[in-house]
């Protein structure tokens, strides 16, 4: 029989999303308008994904519930600069409320700065 095995002390458990993925509406950048280009062959675009933008304190709790001692996202840039140089700050707000509800869950958030978006004022 094989012996059990054992994490080390201090292993922390963790997750990981992408913003695009789970947000919806992220509608500002090159994945989107590639997902809704009738040539993409896409089946089932992203449209709403599972909404966590607005039910992020859920996502939260459930991952407190399950045990997680860290959670990496990322931020879409397309939301935080919307247009060159112009700068969300109902964005920057939403991300800063994503890692309180982290800290004060005791769940260290990790972020991904850029996952696999582009706005599409950049990817043009």
């Amino acid at each position: 029989m094989t012996p059990l095995r054992r994490f080390p002390e201090g292993f922390t458990w963790g997750t990981a999303t992408a913003a695009h993925q789970i947000e919806g509406a992220n509608w500002n950048n090159d994945w989107w308008a590639w997902e809704h280009d009738p040539a993409s062959g896409v089946v089932e675009p992203s449209g709403d994904a599972c909404d966590s933008y607005h039910r992020y304190g859920e996502d939260v709790a459930l991952l407190a519930e399950l045990g997680f001692g860290t959670y990496r996202f990322s931020l879409e840039w397309s939301r935080i600069e919307p247009e060159e140089g112009e700068w969300s700050r109902a964005a920057l707000d939403h991300y800063r409320r994503v890692c309180a509800a982290c800290v004060d869950a005791g769940i260290d958030p990790v972020v991904t700065l850029h996952h696999f978006t582009t706005p599409r004022w950049l990817a043009a």
